[in-house]
Parts: C-alpha cells; structure tokens; sequence
C-alpha cells in the first residue's frame, strides 16, 4: 500500500503565529465586549428620592429652626429612619416613604433621651397621604418611585412641640429642596 500524502497549498503557520492568531482573537473580543457598553448601563440617578422636612421658627415663618435632640421612628418599622444621624439638631432631615403603601406615619420626637422602649422626648405622630408613581430611568437603573403627596395629618395631643405643617413642594421628585415646612 502506498500512502498518498497531499499538501495544502498556502504558507504553514508555526507555534508563534498560532500564539498571535489566539491573542489578536482574544483583544477583538475584549474590544468588541467594551465597546458595546452604552452609557446608560451605569446607574447614576436611580435612587427614589426622600421626603425633605424643614423645621422653621412657629414666630417668625420665615426662619429655620432646629430640633434638638431629634429622633424620627417609622410607624410599622420601630426603628429609627437611618437618613440623618439620629438624635441629633437639625434644622432640617430627609426621610423615606413606603413605595408599596398610600401612606407613611412618623413619630417625631423633641428632645429625644432614654433607653430603646423607654423614650423621654416629646412625641409627636405625623402621617402623609400620597400616590407613588413609578418612573423609568434607564435600562440600568430600572423604575424608581415618585409621590405626589395629597394630605398630612398631625396627631392631636395634650402636649405638641408641632404648632402646623405646610406642604410646600407635594411632588417628591428629587431632593434639592423641602417638600415640608413643620412649624414649632
């Protein structure tokens, strides 16, 4: 038996030109993964923004005034809100509302002392009615929540530091300014 033996034409490619066939490859594919990124796949502005309170002077309406010692609990949660430094004076903080709810109740409390269940301050129950809207960002960042807030209600007691509350801002769309004037 004769084995017949052909030969391809064309150059024959060594183990280096082999080497740099995979590693120009491996750079197009890399180039080609990296390019195809668009800038919207980076989350920058995908964050539900936060209800601003700002407290001003019940005498003078047109002066801030901070709240010493000041502690913010969510109804329903039992903790205190994590957005600003509890019990600390502030003369304005920003706080969360519930997305899945059509209302968020806070207790606000003056002065606030004591050990966890056995709070000292001054206490005042505060609720605000809402519509959340769910808005489209980006492919990124996906759907925040937006709230039109339609009413606030200030639980009546024998003892409030909370004289009114005006909204001055009912579309939360963003945290640049208040959306809440509480009065004290």
């Amino acid at each position: 038996m004769h084995r017949m033996s052909f030969k391809l034409p064309g150059p024959r490619l060594s183990m280096s030109g082999i080497r740099l066939c995979s590693i120009t490859l491996i750079l197009l594919v890399g180039f080609l993964t990296i390019s195809s990124c668009e800038k919207d796949d980076i989350c920058v502005d995908g964050d539900t923004p936060l209800l601003v309170l700002r407290f001003y002077d019940a005498a003078d309406t047109t002066a801030f005034k901070t709240v010493s010692s000041l502690r913010i609990i969510g109804i329903g949660n039992g903790e205190p809100v994590d957005t600003f430094t509890d019990r600390s004076t502030s003369d304005s903080v920003a706080v969360p509302l519930r997305i899945n709810e059509v209302n968020t109740q806070f207790q606000i409390i003056l002065n606030s002392d004591g050990d966890e269940g056995a709070e000292t301050g001054n206490i005042d129950t505060l609720q605000f009615n809402y519509e959340t809207n769910q808005v489209f960002v980006s492919r990124a960042c996906g759907f925040v929540a937006n709230y039109e807030i339609a009413t606030d209600t200030l639980t009546i007691d024998t003892d409030n530091w909370i004289q009114s509350i005006e909204i001055s801002n009912p579309s939360v769309t963003s945290q640049v300014s208040a959306h809440v004037k509480i009065f004290h």
